[in-house]
């Protein structure tokens, strides 16, 4: 075999093999951010009415609730992710049975961005005009049926754009789980591209996370203006 045909065969082995780690990684990555978007989402729209309808002029207004759970919601919403990773590690094993790995990854994840969530959600929902709801009420409507055929219906626009937001903010923290063993595509960028000086796997993990990212920012912007009728 020739000298030529020995690095192509060599730049293939190894452009196979960056392929294959980067391929899995995506897929690694893509898996902790759709779990963890799905349940800060089904779990924070609840927490983000709940933060609403207790609040000041809402019609299960409770100032003492409120003020408890917003400062839970903020402590949780302060605590830098690298800082909370760490610190629930025990829940983490508790729930999983390892602190290590995709599925480990999902807790921490969902801790942090619940919360965050649900403050997105009372804020997109504080933009319906209280008129509405107060025409609502007048009409006989429970407060079931005012926050499920009145508030989240007028407030889907800027649910969409929230959730877009939150989905962007998992996808990178997703990356920083990767360096206590999280896997994905942060993973690979601190194995690889950081400790083994390749800036060929560092900046390929750039780029699909930056693609990751513009794709679901163009997602929620067709979806957000396939619901605004206003």
């Amino acid at each position: 075999m020739s000298e030529s045909s020995f690095l192509s065969f060599e730049f293939l082995k190894q452009f196979e093999r960056i392929s294959g780690l980067l391929w899995d990684g995506t897929l690694e990555t893509l898996y902790m951010v759709f779990v963890s978007s799905a349940i800060s989402i089904i779990l924070g729209v609840p927490l983000g009415v709940l933060l609403l309808v207790t609040s000041k002029g809402y019609f299960w207004e409770a100032p003492n609730f409120y003020r408890i759970l917003g400062t839970v919601v903020n402590a949780l919403r302060s605590i830098p992710f690298i800082i909370l990773m760490v610190a629930i590690i025990p829940f983490t094993k508790f729930v999983v049975g390892s602190s290590i790995g995709t599925s480990a990854a999902i807790v921490p994840l969902t801790v942090a961005t619940i919360p965050f969530t649900g403050r997105l959600v009372e804020t997109s929902l504080r933009t319906v005009p209280t008129g509405l709801i107060e025409a609502a009420t007048s009409m006989g409507a429970s407060p079931w049926q005012i926050v499920s055929r009145v508030l989240i219906p007028e407030a889907l626009p800027e649910l969409i754009q929230n959730f877009t937001i939150t989905v962007i903010v998992i996808i990178g923290c997703s990356a920083m789980a990767g360096t206590i063993g999280g896997g994905g595509l942060g993973d690979l960028a601190i194995r690889y591209g950081y400790m083994r000086f390749r800036a060929d796997m560092m900046i390929s993990t750039v780029v699909i996370l930056i693609v990751m990212v513009q794709l679901v920012q163009f997602v929620g912007d067709v979806l957000t203006r396939w619901c605004d009728h206003r």
